[in-house]
C-alpha cells in the first residue's frame, strides 16, 4: 500500500475568481505534481523522495506561492521557507528567510541529511546551500508580474489585494510501500509581510510533521494561528493518545480548534494505514491525492 496527497494552498480561490481556464490550469498543475510523487512510490521509492519530488514540481510552477511565483514581502523581496520530516526516525530539516535558493525544499532536505541541525535561517542557510553545491539564483528569479502587482495594490492601501495568495503554501505527504511516512512544506509567505516574518511552514510540529506511529501532515493557512495551535503535531497527538483515525483527528483540529481561534486554512494528512484526510475551513484548498488502490482526485473548492 502506498499513497500521496499534495496541496497548493488554502484560502486561495473563491468560486467567483475561478474561471474555466484557471480551473484547468490549477488541476493540471496539481496532477503533474501528485503523479510525479506517486511515480516514485510506485517504483518502490521512499516517502521522503516522493514528497521532495512533488514539492519541487510545485515550487517550479509559477501558479503557486512557493519557489518561482512566491509572493513579495513589504520590502519588495522574496523570503522563502520550507521544511521536511521523515517519519522513520523523526529526522527533520527546515530553512527560513532564504532569498537565493531555487528550491527551498531541497535545501531543507540537505539540512536534515547533512547537518547536525534542524533549522537554518537567512544568511546561514544561504551559505550552507553554497557549501552543499546548490547554485544560487537572483531573487528576481521568483518574481512574476502577478505577484508584483499584488504587492503594489496592497501598498496602495487595497487590503484585498493578494488575498488569492495570502495563505498560499505547497506541501506533500506520503506513505511508501515500506510503511514509512514523510511530509514536506514550502512557501513564499504572505503578500506584503514584514521582512523577517516566519510562518508555520518551516516550523516542525506546526506546518509539518511525520511519524510512522501515526501520520504525516502538511498544513496551509494563516501561519500565526497554525503555530499557536501546533496544528501538525496536534493531529498526530490526537491519533496517538485519543486513538482517532487520521480523518477524525484532522477534522477536529482544522474544523473545530482552528475555527474557534479564528484561524483559516487546511491540511493534508496520510495515516499509517494509507487513509488520506484533506479538510479545510477556508473557501478553497488546492489539493490532489493518489493511492495504490486506485484513488485519484483533484480539488479546488468544496467539491
Amino acid at each position: 500500500m502506498h499513497a500521496i496527497a499534495i496541496h497548493g494552498g488554502a484560502g486561495t480561490l473563491s468560486s467567483a475568481q475561478l474561471t474555466p481556464e484557471s480551473d484547468r490550469a490549477y488541476r493540471a498543475a496539481l496532477e503533474a505534481a501528485v503523479r510525479a510523487g506517486f511515480e516514485v512510490l510506485d517504483k518502490g521509492g521512499s516517502s521522503r523522495d516522493a514528497v521532495t519530488v512533488a514539492v519541487q514540481v510545485l515550487e517550479d510552477d509559477p501558479l503557486f506561492n512557493a519557489g518561482r511565483g512566491s509572493v513579495l514581502s513589504a520590502n519588495g523581496l522574496h523570503e522563502l521557507d520550507a521544511s521536511i520530516m521523515d517519519g522513520r526516525d523523526l529526522a527533520a530539516g527546515a530553512v527560513t528567510g532564504v532569498r537565493n535558493v531555487r528550491n527551498p525544499v531541497l535545501l531543507a532536505r540537505l539540512v536534515m541529511e547533512r547537518s547536525a541541525h534542524v533549522m537554518l535561517a537567512g544568511e546561514g542557510a544561504e551559505e550552507f546551500a553554497l557549501r552543499q553545491g546548490l547554485e544560487p539564483v537572483a531573487n528576481s528569479h521568483f518574481t512574476t508580474e502577478r505577484r508584483q502587482r499584488e504587492l503594489e495594490l496592497l501598498l496602495e492601501g487595497k487590503k484585498a489585494a493578494g488575498r488569492e495568495a495570502l495563505m498560499g503554501t505547497v506541501g506533500a505527504v506520503a506513505l511508501d510501500s515500506h510503511g514509512n511516512v514523510a511530509a514536506a512544506t514550502s512557501t513564499g509567505g504572505m503578500t506584503g509581510k514584514k521582512w523577517g516574518r516566519i510562518g508555520d511552514s518551516p516550523i516542525i510540529g506546526a506546518g509539518t510533521y511525520a511519524a510512522n506511529d501515526c501520520c504525516a501532515v502538511s498544513a496551509t493557512g494563516h501561519g500565526e494561528f497554525f503555530i499557536r495551535a501546533i496544528v501538525a503535531h496536534e493531529i498526530a497527538a490526537l491519533m496517538r493518545y485519543k486513538e482517532l483515525d487520521v480523518v477524525q483527528a484532522a477534522d477536529e483540529v482544522v474544523m473545530q480548534q482552528l475555527v474557534r481561534m479564528g484561524g483559516s486554512g487546511g491540511v493534508i494528512a496520510v495515516g499509517r494505514d494509507g487513509r488520506i484526510a484533506m479538510p479545510f475551513n477556508s473557501e478553497g484548498m488546492l489539493r490532489a491525492a493518489m493511492d495504490s488502490r486506485g484513488l485519484f482526485v483533484t480539488g479546488l473548492l468544496r467539491d
